[in-house]
Order: C-alpha cells, then structure tokens, then sequence
C-alpha cells in the first residue's frame, strides 16, 4: 500500500520559475543578494519597531493629558500647569513628532535601502525575489512528501 504522504504529482515538485537562479549566476551572487535581502528583512523589522514607538509615545502622551486633569482636580495646578506646558504635546526630537521622524525614514533611508535592493535583484537575478532561499528550500525539504511541496 502507497504511503499517503507521499504526493504523486511530481511535474510540479520544484520551485517556480520566479524562485529559480537564472542560468549563469554564480552561488557567491545569489548569496550576496539573499543577504542584502535579509539585511532589508531587518530594516523592516526596525520599522516596525519604529511604528510601536510612534504608537506608545503617542499613548502616553494621552495618558499625560489624563495625568495632568487628575492634578488638576486633586488641586495641584502647579504640577499640572508644569506638565501641560512643558511635556503634554512636546517634540520628541527638535521640531518632531513620531510621524515626522516616521515620514524622513521611509522617505528616507527606508526609500534608498527598498531602492537599491530591487536594483541589485533586477540586474543580477533578473527580478526574481527570495532565490537564496528558494535553494535553501530544496536542500532541505524531503521531495515526494506532503508538507514538503515545492509550491502551493
């Protein structure tokens, strides 16, 4: 009897055509490239990161708002008055607030980093994304077994 797991379809049992090396391209290239985006991978890990910053710094803003009418009300206007003019709404860096510092890094950095990485896959693997780990895909799945296919 047939293991069930075994799949019988194997005409498509490889990567796409979009995951695969283009003919010619060295190892040491598609290395470079699977780095650059694994290097990007983590830039946008940072962003993400950025965006909770820009989150929770707003929130708390909010909560201080909510802090400085408790003083208020408990009769400490000094301490309210202090923290309303000095902190609720305050630059975060000189003459930013979180979205500010959001907007130059994406227009930014996050722009230049996006740029030249899709430069680096339009000239040397003609486009095609994720090829290093396409490969690193094949050698490690086990071919002809369910949950091991090549595609979706």
């Amino acid at each position: 009897m047939a293991d069930p797991d075994d799949i019988r379809d194997d005409s498509a049992d490889e990567p796409d055509r979009g995951h695969q090396r283009p003919a010619g391209v060295d190892d040491t290239t598609v290395a470079a490239v699977g780095k650059l985006s694994e290097a990007l991978e983590t830039a946008e890990r940072a962003r993400g990161h950025l965006y909770s910053f820009h989150q929770l710094t707003g929130a708390a803003d909010l909560e201080l708002g909510e802090a400085v009418e408790l003083f208020r009300e408990a009769g400490h206007d000094g301490i309210a008055e202090a923290l309303q003019t000095d902190l609720v709404g305050r630059n975060v860096l000189p003459g930013r607030w979180t979205f500010q510092i959001i907007e130059e890094y994406d227009d930014g950095y996050r722009a230049t980093f996006t740029a030249l990485e899709e430069r680096a896959r339009d000239e040397l693997l003609d486009g095609r994304r994720h090829v290093f780990e396409s490969e690193m895909k094949e050698e490690r799945r086990t071919r002809g077994r369910r949950g091991h296919e090549a595609r979706p």
